[in-house]
């Protein structure tokens, strides 16, 4: 994307985006919270879109016209490009009955679905399974390969409803992997999870990055970026504050001027904590 501004409601919230992710690429976006963090990432699945400047608008004379092209393409159909583009977010429309705690209609059926179902219902951007959709036989075979691939074999039948947070976000990933995505998006994976749940989820997303699968990491926690992850987006204020290698940006005085607080940071086999 180029030149891009984004506005929610009368308020721009991102200004003048320019950025490019290879497919296949492993990149983390870091920033404090109210940055644009997820601004940016509807932006790039194609949820919001950028301002079109309006014509004979003379107001900001010479300004470009905002660019998106996503895998070489400005124009997607939205259940086509979750095939290419498998993102996993507790805000992607439809799915936030499936962590609700007081699930509604829609919800109470997520939770009696099993793991494997749920995945099933990622081929068709649903919450749940429901009656009249139709499950190939290869669907089944993706799905339950998906499960395994991270290690969720084991949640194949047990209800969503009875899984802790860190077995959710399994089914999540697992829902997005059902396409053989070029590229995953998580987004603020360890969101509610405990120490256990978090060691489980970065394991997966190492094992993921391991296997070929790109990867967009976008999180305000240090310890959730794997080693194996080397570029890293610094987001402040709805800007591109920096870009570059993690061995330059995440270090103690980046980060405590990014954060506008005294950051100090520790490192244990290539993972960076901070405190």
């Amino acid at each position: 994307m180029a030149h891009v501004h984004v506005a929610l409601g009368d308020r721009v919230v991102l200004h003048d985006i320019d950025l490019t992710i290879r497919a296949g690429e492993h990149v983390a976006i870091l920033g404090p919270n109210g940055c644009g963090k997820s601004t940016l990432i509807r932006t790039m699945t194609c949820e919001l879109y950028p301002i079109i400047p309006a014509a004979g608008d003379h107001s900001q004379p010479g300004q470009p016209r905002p660019e998106i092209s996503i895998f070489g393409r400005a124009r997607w159909d939205l259940t086509e490009l979750r095939k290419h583009f498998g993102v996993v977010s507790d805000n992607l429309p439809g799915l936030q009955s499936f962590n609700s705690r007081v699930p509604d209609s829609a919800g109470s059926n997520a939770a009696r679905s099993t793991g494997l179902n749920s995945v099933l219902a990622g081929f068709f951007s649903a919450s749940t399974l429901w009656p009249n959709l139709v499950v190939t036989e290869e669907m089944r075979a993706e799905a339950s390969e998906a499960l395994a691939r991270i290690h969720a074999t084991h949640l194949t039948h047990h209800p969503v409803g009875e899984m802790s947070a860190g077995e959710k976000r399994r089914i999540l990933i697992a829902r997005a992997l059902v396409h053989r995505p070029r590229q995953l998006l998580l987004d603020e994976p360890s969101n509610a999870l405990d120490l256990a749940a978090q060691r489980d989820l970065r394991e997966s997303m190492r094992s993921l990055m391991h296997d070929g699968v790109g990867l967009i990491l976008v999180t305000h926690h240090l310890g959730d970026i794997p080693p194996e992850i080397d570029r890293v987006i610094l987001m402040q204020q709805g800007r591109i504050a920096a870009d570059g290698p993690r061995t330059e940006l995440l270090t103690a005085p980046v980060l405590s001027k990014l954060l506008g607080t005294e950051v100090r940071i520790g490192q244990q086999d290539g993972w960076l904590h901070s405190w």
